[in-house]
Parts: structure tokens; C-alpha cells; sequence
């Protein structure tokens, strides 16, 4: 079976609470772990997506309806649906590791690294798609 979710790849979560929201895979376990004995993901998402800005707002108004915030779960492969779609956020990768969900400290931290990041990629343009909430 070929391996659908590589670090980078975009997914839209199905079940849960960010059910149809979408996400970027950080890392993979296809066989599982002992305390997870599914195949899963670490993903960092997009709670609440940024907001629509016209060229007659202030820079204080842009800035604040760019916000961006994120989460970063596990979750099980059957939960996620794979999209074409592939995001290149190398530091992404060094951001979130499987000890990050231990501590509430270091989720936090990562949450405010990854945060930065979105903000950062959403300011260049790029990957408009990501940045979108879904329409159903």
C-alpha cells in the first residue's frame, strides 16, 4: 500500500472537533506506537482561519483580521482525508515531535512556533488554498 501521508501533505480532518478543517501532516506512524496502536498523524491545522481584508482598511484592521489560529493533534488515518495539495514548511518538522503532547508547556510552545509560521506563509500569498475555509 502506497503511503498517502507524508510530512507536508495536506488533509482535511473528517471526524471531531476540527471536522472539516484542513491540515498539514508534520509526521507520520503507519504502524502505530504502543500507548497508539493505530496508524496516525501529527498534524498542525487551522482553528480559526484568517479573515477577509480590502485595500480601505488600516494596517492595525489588517493585521488583526490576518490572525491565524492554529492546533496540533494526533489523529488516526481513518479521521483525515488526503487532498492533492502539498505544503513545504521545513521547520514545521522540527517544531512538533511526540513528546510536544506530554508536557501542556511545550504544546503551548509549539502552538505559538507554528502559529508564527502560518502567519508568516499566509503574509507571503502562497498557498491561498490552505489559508480558506472549506465551503460545504
Amino acid at each position: 500500500m502506497p503511503k498517502v501521508y507524508k510530512p507536508g501533505k495536506v488533509a482535511i480532518v473528517l471526524q471531531g472537533r476540527q471536522a472539516g478543517k484542513k491540515v498539514v501532516v508534520i509526521k507520520q506512524v503507519d504502524e502505530g506506537t504502543k500507548d497508539r496502536p493505530y496508524p496516525h498523524a501529527i498534524v498542525a491545522g487551522i482553528e480559526r482561519y484568517p479573515r477577509k481584508v480590502t485595500r480601505t482598511m488600516g494596517a492595525k484592521k489588517l493585521q488583526r483580521r490576518s490572525r491565524v489560529k492554529p492546533f496540533i493533534k494526533v489523529i488516526n488515518y481513518s479521521h483525515l482525508f488526503p487532498t492533492r495539495y502539498a505544503l513545504e514548511l521545513e521547520s514545521l518538522k522540527g517544531s512538533v515531535a511526540a513528546e510536544t503532547f506530554k508536557e501542556p508547556s511545550q504544546r503551548k510552545d509549539a502552538r505559538k512556533n507554528i502559529k508564527k509560521l502560518l502567519e508568516e506563509r499566509y503574509q507571503t500569498g502562497k498557498n491561498k488554498w490552505f489559508f480558506q475555509p472549506l465551503r460545504f
